[in-house]
């Protein structure tokens, strides 16, 4: 997020092809040795064989069920009935919430990863707790979110029910509620309740536009000009006016960008999506 601080002009575009990025090693990342071509409206900057590489060593995918680090359970918040569990590092701190976009979020247990496991799926069968969240449930719940007091309250709920329940780990070692908000870290007041969706990357497909704010890998722009071109009827108005329009930055991955030679945004716009999560009516879903 240092790296887009509110306020900061964005004028870039897409160029050449899309490319896999190909897989992580440690430190360093090997390169894609089938060149392959993405999809650039898609979130994953791999191919299927170099993600099916990565997740060969994948706590995520259950293939690294060895690793001897100790794993933090937590419990995090995206918005009213938006809550779920999920484990990370100890090492890496609340780095995992921050990627995700969680809204707040409170330490349940850390222990061996197994021992994290056994807990995550209990809260599942038990409690009906998911370990995942879709993107546009998670972008609705940001422009209608309670006060921060409510949000710590339904965390408190699920971080007692859950250490009430038969079953829980021996090896896991609890931990005493506290609720951490991340409020002034993403900016949320910056976000309004009506915010369109920018679509997928092309070759020679623009973004023009200010920052107002972060959250996880949605990057949200006040886009140039009045609306015009690509984004049509869709947008929706911030408090200093303009079109307000959320950006999945993990589309830009696998692209070389360059620098824009318009003054507004080509790339499509779909229709606004208030903090209901409902689309405006009388709006088009996609424009150009």
């Amino acid at each position: 997020m240092s790296m887009l601080p509110a306020g900061k002009m964005l004028a870039f575009a897409a160029q050449g092809e899309r490319r896999c990025l190909g897989v992580r090693r440690g430190a360093r990342r090997i390169v894609c040795p089938y060149g392959a071509v993405l999809d650039g409206a898609s979130a994953k900057d791999q191919c299927g064989r170099c993600a099916q590489l990565d997740r060969s060593r994948s706590v995520a995918a259950d293939t690294m069920a060895d690793d001897p680090r100790p794993y933090g359970v937590y419990l995090a918040y995206f918005g009213p009935g938006l809550l779920k569990v999920g484990i990370t590092a100890v090492e890496r701190g609340p780095a995992r919430l921050v990627e995700q976009g969680a809204v707040a979020y409170a330490w349940l247990g850390r222990g061996p990863l197994m021992a994290a496991r056994r807990a995550e799926a209990l809260l599942g069968s038990a409690l009906a707790v998911p370990d995942r969240f879709g993107k546009a449930a998670k972008r609705a719940a940001r422009g209608a979110l309670p006060p921060v007091p409510e949000r710590a309250a339904e965390l408190a709920q699920l971080h007692g029910a859950a250490r009430r329940l038969p079953g829980w780990p021996e090896t896991l070692q609890p931990v005493e509620f506290a609720c951490a908000d991340h409020t002034e870290l993403f900016g949320l007041d910056r976000i309004p309740g009506e915010v369109a969706e920018l679509g997928g990357m092309a070759s020679g497909r623009e973004i023009v536009g200010e920052v107002l704010t972060g959250v996880g890998p949605d990057v949200y722009l006040r886009l140039a000009g009045d609306g015009a071109g690509a984004t049509g009827r869709a947008g929706a108005t911030g408090r200093a006016g303009g079109v307000v329009a959320v950006l999945d930055a993990r589309v830009l991955s696998g692209w070389v960008l360059g620098a824009a030679e318009g003054r507004v945004t080509t790339a499509p716009v779909r229709a606004a999506v208030s903090g209901t999560g409902e689309r405006e009516e009388g709006r088009q879903e996609g424009l150009f």
